[in-house]
């Protein structure tokens, strides 16, 4: 996906945009991206590849010479960014957050109406911030521009332009991600994840409504287009991508999937299905909290019985290379043997896309002796592939477990009774977990409902996007 960071200080924010960009690296692995202004240096603009190290330790040397009090930084996990592009609105830096799904038609527009050109990169494909930079120009200014590109971008678009003015900032125009500006005594900021800027000094100044476009200086935060009330955030920020600490529309990600644990627990224990177990645990990182929600409903134990070995392969850069993945998730886990062995666990992990890693993590606890392994997925079956944000490197929706099964049992008609394969009270339903039990080899499986979901958030149904898990964006 991606996130970024941008400040507007009255003196040099070159540090503070250095880790504000940082504390983004869990939404990308793929480029970095740092652009600041000066007046006495312009536009300066470093990129680096984050696929084989961190953000941290590719821009250290870089910050050294940068100066600027207004500066921008990216977390990318398709293009390189920030760009610098030169038009009638004068020079900028963009970055982008979201995809945009028709790229292609856009370029070709562009192509077949003038002889624009586009710079390429080494696969061929046009940069998405190069082409929502071309839309941006064909206005007469940023505000008409950003609201013009919003309208032709089909997916979502959320974007930071730093000028040699100040620093302009768009929510995407339904709200799937979030942007919130950041106060202190010498300077505004930009950040996706609030938690980047409290770090900093920063207090929380206001978070941009669907579609609201906002300016930073030094000295000022202004509204530039109020935006409008049609939000549809993405539900799966709190259930796995967001950070614990990060707050999203008043509602912080640990919070929530506390909560949403002892939902899950709640309901086990009133369908009766509640099983009996030795520990409850939860598959790290973003499944612990989940599971620390679900022992303090049950009243089952909280245990770790492995640990995730993170120093050389932390989440927020692992290869591209999906083979390569799956054995760094599997190198990754290390046993506590009195934990597992002889031992009914119950685990509770953030979702379950592939089933790859997890069947992978169910072999290794029964061939370290464990005795039953039941699993809880904290949110309902994947069903859809997302559209709105680049979450997933699946080209197929059949690369999906729960689809692929489905598409087994009833072929093309079986997108039909996706309702009835996501509810456990239907045959379907049933139908559906006791076949993932027998290719995971669980004991026993469980979602969380999209009503537990929404109820764990907190937020009203018809502002949360739920597209992955029904279809209905």
């Amino acid at each position: 996906m991606g996130g970024f960071f941008g400040a507007a200080s009255l003196n040099d924010c070159i540090s503070d945009v250095f880790f504000g960009t940082d504390y983004h690296s869990h939404l990308g692995t793929r480029r970095g991206g740092m652009t600041s202004y000066s007046p006495e240096l312009g536009f300066q603009r470093n990129i680096h590849s984050i696929e084989n190290s961190p953000f941290r330790t590719k821009f250290e040397k870089d910050i050294e010479s940068m100066r600027g009090n207004l500066c921008i930084g990216c977390i990318s996990d398709t293009d390189p960014q920030p760009i610098l592009l030169r038009s009638k609105l004068g020079l900028y830096a963009v970055c982008t957050v979201g995809i945009v799904n028709n790229a292609e038609e856009i370029r070709q527009e562009f192509l077949d109406k003038s002889y624009a050109s586009f710079e390429a990169m080494s696969s061929g494909k046009v940069n998405d911030s190069s082409i929502v930079g071309a839309l941006i120009s064909q206005k007469s200014s940023f505000v008409e521009g950003i609201k013009y590109a919003q309208e032709k971008v089909e997916g979502t678009m959320s974007l930071m332009i730093l000028t040699e003015n100040g620093i302009i900032a768009a929510r995407d125009k339904r709200g799937r991600l979030p942007i919130i500006v950041g106060k202190r005594d010498d300077g505004y900021c930009f950040s996706f994840e609030s938690f980047a800027f409290q770090k900093l000094g920063y207090e929380t100044y206001k978070e941009l409504a669907p579609g609201e476009i906002v300016l930073i200086t030094p000295t000022k935060c202004e509204v530039l287009d109020k935006g409008n009330d049609d939000m549809k955030i993405c539900t799966f920020l709190w259930t796995y991508y967001g950070y614990p600490n990060s707050i999203y529309e008043g509602v912080t990600v640990e919070t929530m999937r506390t909560r949403n644990g002892e939902i899950m627990a709640e309901a086990d224990i009133k369908n009766g299905t509640l099983p009996d177990v030795d520990y409850v645990c939860g598959v790290p990182d973003s499944g612990i909290p989940h599971a620390i929600g679900y022992s303090n409903r049950s009243g089952i134990p909280f245990a770790r019985p492995f640990i995730k070995y993170t120093p050389t392969w932390p989440r927020s850069f692992m290869p591209q290379n999906q083979t390569i993945r799956n054995q760094v998730a599997k190198m990754k886990l290390i046993p506590v043997h009195e934990l597992i062995e002889g031992k009914k666990l119950l685990f509770v992990d953030d979702s379950i896309v592939r089933g790859t890693q997890m069947r992978e993590t169910v072999e290794f606890l029964y061939s370290n002796g464990a005795k039953e392994v039941h699993m809880r997925s904290a949110c309902p079956p994947i069903m859809y592939g997302c559209k709105y944000l680049n979450f997933s490197r699946s080209t197929s929706e059949l690369d999906l477990i729960a689809r692929r099964i489905i598409h087994e049992f009833e072929g093309e008609e079986g997108v039909k009774y996706i309702n009835e394969y996501s509810s456990s009270s239907t045959e379907r339903g049933k139908k559906l977990r006791d076949e993932i039990c027998r290719r995971l080899k669980l004991t026993s499986l469980e979602f969380q409902s999209l009503e537990g979901t929404v109820k764990a958030v907190g937020l009203p149904e018809c502002k949360l996007c739920s597209y992955c898990w029904n279809g209905k964006g």
